[in-house]
């Protein structure tokens, strides 16, 4: 349980990351790459956690780990107090989109389903609900190329929510589809996480992304890396009804948070400005 500097938390995590080390072996002779050191956090059951920090500070390390993609080489990660595995439990929206470019977007999303022991009814229904969700009914019989950056995340999301995971897990998802999507994407995510209320841990490298998504930021280090400040967001829901960035909670947080990613970066060895005062 972490001690903020607004108190801990109340609820019972969901997710509990435990003092977790991790390293990764040299390759050619290398040196091995030390990822994380001491991390640890927790992640109450229904909230939107983002991770936000440098870039290579293992971000999606973290994720992997959480998801039992990868082990810790120390320290003990709990997914609702059982060790992480993949599975149903657990979904899973990366960077890159991921979809099966030969199968349609209806397909696509009933392969997530295989797996779950279901009813081929069962796996239609869900489906069909799952498509509307996201708005994408009537591409259902579309492929993969025939759709823009922005829907194709959108068939990644309802694949991933079809199989109703408890915990999402969400690795940049947005960040190679343009800004104006991405602004569409983030009030599509935040209206289904409110439906839905699946915990999620969402990695970013966006103060904005951040800020507008979370309950709370987790801020993290330069590699290897841990927690470096725990920030609660308290700005009122749905925050697509009004213009949160002329909110002064806003703008006191984002000046906070630039502030920190920008001291980051410069004490960063491997950065293009470490010891630069910018």
């Amino acid at each position: 349980m972490i001690k903020t500097e607004y108190g801990p938390y109340v609820s019972q995590p969901f997710v509990e990351v435990r003092s977790v080390y991790k390293k990764f072996n040299g390759l050619r002779n290398s040196n091995d790459l030390e990822i994380l050191n001491d991390l640890s956090f927790s992640v109450p059951p229904g909230k939107f956690v983002v991770l936000l920090g440098p870039s290579g500070c293992g971000k999606t390390s973290i994720l992997r780990l959480i998801n039992g993609l990868i082990s810790p080489d120390k320290g003990c990660i709990l997914v609702d107090g059982n060790l992480p595995c993949p599975g149903p439990d657990i979904g899973f929206v990366f960077q890159s989109y991921r979809l099966i470019p030969w199968i349609t977007v209806a397909k696509n999303i009933d392969f997530s389903l295989k797996a779950a022991h279901l009813t081929k009814t069962e796996r239609q229904e869900r489906v069909v609900s799952n498509l509307e969700l996201v708005g994408l009914t009537k591409f259902q019989n579309c492929y993969p190329s025939e759709l823009s950056g922005g829907m194709q995340q959108r068939v990644a999301l309802a694949r991933a929510l079809a199989v109703k995971p408890r915990l999402l897990l969400m690795d940049e998802p947005f960040s190679s589809i343009d800004a104006q999507t991405r602004e569409l994407m983030q009030i599509e995510l935040m209206r289904i996480w409110e439906e839905l209320k699946p915990a999620v841990i969402f990695v970013t490298h966006s103060v904005d992304e951040a800020i507008t998504l979370a309950d709370e930021i987790i801020l993290l280090g330069s590699r290897p890396t841990k927690v470096i400040e725990v920030v609660p967001i308290n700005l009122e829901r749905p925050r697509w009804k009004y213009d949160i960035r002329s909110d002064k909670k806003y703008i006191e947080l984002r000046s906070h948070l630039s502030n920190r990613m920008r001291e980051l970066v410069c004490l960063d060895p491997e950065s293009a400005f470490y010891g630069r005062n910018i």
